[in-house]
């Protein structure tokens, strides 16, 4: 039905005929000539209707927006006075010989010159992917999975299928559920990464696994979590950490070299531990110049309880972040900023402000200044390298509760302060995870997952002293965000037995859960180590948005609905009985 797309159209085609499909996207009447803005997939182009062709003025006088059209014309040059520079088919025109009304549209629910809700811009998806800039979204999106099939298979990685319905395995998250027919009272889980199946290949012999691969995670979302959500998973045997991290950087650089025009650069690599102190993150955004400080041995013996208890708590932190020019802060923006900061714990936000660092203290002004002598003051000042206009926020609390809300704050002034370089790219590996961490009820649990490999130490001084193990495991970070993270797997029953029961995983539920794997791990299995991407946050960082919705084509909302189908939706009773199962009504209150 057609010989191009609108949007490839250009001078080297002028004279000849053409034959296009789409849809409207504006009609122009200018008392004698009718134009058309003809858009499809791939762009806009400019149709000119003379009414000197009266069969085809005819049908353009009853166009509308959103009619879906096909259309034969000549491509003439348009003169340069009439050139369009903003337009990829500026240059050309479609002089119309023949139209054709495919469907025509009713009125629509959108206003595409306008911002629609999200609401109507989800239960509308089918339209709203119709914009050209949802419509490069979604293209870009393609040319990244096509970029990746490319480069893994040039590097001889295999891609290979593993099932949906599975097992049900700790990841960090609750499971998605799929009753059985067969099997009454029995349930399949889908998976929230293929971890086991690519463990499994790799003792299989498939050294080198990939696989785009859809993955479920039934949690509470945000802008950059969906339930479902689409992972590019790489398993390799024989290769050390940094044999893994060199390929997949090398990928990484390759796309964005390929789909952006942009060197990325090495990517330089930092311990979690200095990622905390330094930024109160293990995903720090380094485009933002602000750093966390320690000055917890500077207030030790202060009588300012809400510095010195944290300071003399080993696991308490006193910190300060420093912000140039934030002595022009009122204190409703800092009350604020407090605000923002108890929203991760803190249970208050002291604060200095350098007025005039020359004057000494008549240049200070701080609630807290009388706690502080003067020698502590010029101390934290050299520290943080503090200036005249600057003011120091503090954190004193637990370690954690420190570095998170500190850590917050950071993004957060770095932004309205506009000190974060929103132009650059900040990529950097983040390495050296601690292998467990503290649960709410001081239980220990994986901090990536249980088949992570600890660093250096043997299944009996893991299970002697588990707080102090490091993992061998490993983060890709771009401009704040976790595109990416992997990890060295445990390759020997022993030590993988050695972590479920520092988690508390009793034998006869390993046996259970994960004996399959524990019996495959005493058959030759190979040193092994991957990574997983998440592909919709790398597609959200190339496309220049904050929300994965935007990049996904039919996303869920963060009530994990489908505004679009109205999915999920009531499930019919006899297939219920068929699956042998009930609907418990909740109690109304």
């Amino acid at each position: 039905m057609r010989s191009h797309y609108c949007g490839h159209l250009n001078k080297s085609l002028v004279g000849q005929k053409v034959e296009l499909c789409g849809w409207v996207n504006r009609r122009r009447d200018l008392g004698g000539l009718i134009f058309i803005d003809m858009r499809d997939r791939e762009g806009i182009v400019q149709v000119v209707v003379d009414p000197d062709m009266a069969d085809v003025f005819q049908v353009a006088n009853q166009l509308r927006n959103e009619f879906c059209i096909r259309l034969t014309g000549d491509v003439r040059a348009r003169p340069e006075s009439q050139i369009n520079r903003d337009m990829a088919t500026g240059e050309v025109e479609i002089l119309a010989t023949g139209l054709d009304i495919i469907n025509r549209s009713d009125v629509l629910p959108l206003d595409f010159n306008q911002n629609n809700t999200e609401e109507q811009r989800l239960k509308y998806r089918y339209l709203d992917l119709r914009r050209p800039e949802m419509s490069d979204r979604i293209k870009l999106r393609a040319k990244a999975s096509s970029f990746v099939r490319r480069f893994l298979d040039s590097n001889e990685f295999l891609d290979i299928e593993t099932p949906v319905l599975t097992k049900a395995t700790p990841e960090g998250a609750r499971d998605y559920l799929v009753p059985s027919r067969v099997h009454k009272g029995k349930f399949y889980a889908l998976p929230q990464s293929p971890q086991l199946f690519k463990q499994l290949l790799m003792m299989s012999g498939f050294d080198r696994y990939y696989q785009i691969v859809k993955c479920f995670r039934d949690e509470d979302l945000r802008a950059d979590r969906q339930p479902e959500f689409t992972q590019i998973d790489i398993e390799t045997s024989f290769m050390t950490a940094d044999d893994v991290r060199n390929v997949t950087e090398e990928m990484i650089r390759e796309m964005w070299k390929e789909l952006l025009d942009v060197d990325l650069g090495t990517f330089p690599v930092m311990k979690f531990s200095e990622a905390m102190r330094r930024f109160g993150s293990d995903k720090p955004d380094l485009r933002n110049p602000m750093e966390l400080v320690d000055v917890a041995d500077l207030v030790k013996d202060i009588d300012f309880k809400v510095f010195a208890g944290p300071a003399n708590d080993p696991k308490g932190r006193v910190a300060a972040l420093k912000v140039p020019g934030g002595a022009a802060m009122s204190r409703k923006q800092i009350d604020g900023y407090g605000d923002y900061a108890g929203v991760y714990g803190a249970k208050g936000l002291a604060w200095l402000k350098v007025n005039d660092k020359e004057a000494g203290m008549d240049g200070i002004q701080s609630p807290v200044a009388k706690f502080l002598n003067e020698d502590i003051i010029n101390a934290m000042i050299e520290r943080t390298g503090a200036q005249s206009g600057d003011i120091l926020l503090f954190g004193a609390d637990r370690s954690n509760i420190v570095s998170e809300a500190l850590g917050a704050l950071r993004l957060k002034v770095g932004k309205d302060f506009e000190l974060t370089d929103e132009s650059a790219w900040a990529p950097l590996w983040v390495v050296d995870f601690p292998m467990f961490e503290e649960d709410d009820e001081g239980n220990l649990a994986a901090m990536h997952h249980p088949f992570t490999s600890p660093l250096g130490v043997t299944p009996e001084e893991l299970k002697a002293n588990p707080s102090a193990a490091s993992s061998n495991a490993y983060d890709m970070v771009i401009n704040g965000y976790e595109v990416g993270g992997g990890s060295v797997r445990i390759h020997n029953s022993e030590m993988q037995s050695a972590v479920f029961d520092v988690l508390g995983i009793s034998e006869d539920e390993q046996r259970q859960k994960f004996g399959f794997l524990l019996n495959a791990l005493k058959f030759g299995t190979p040193p092994h180590a991957g990574l997983a991407f998440g592909l919709d946050r790398l597609v959200m960082l190339l496309c220049g948005t904050e929300n994965i919705r935007d990049v996904i084509a039919f996303p869920k909302t963060t009530a994990a609905a489908c505004l679009l189908t109205d999915a999920p939706s009531v499930a019919n009773p006899a297939a219920l009985q068929e699956l042998a199962l009930s609907i418990a009504k909740a109690e109304e209150e």
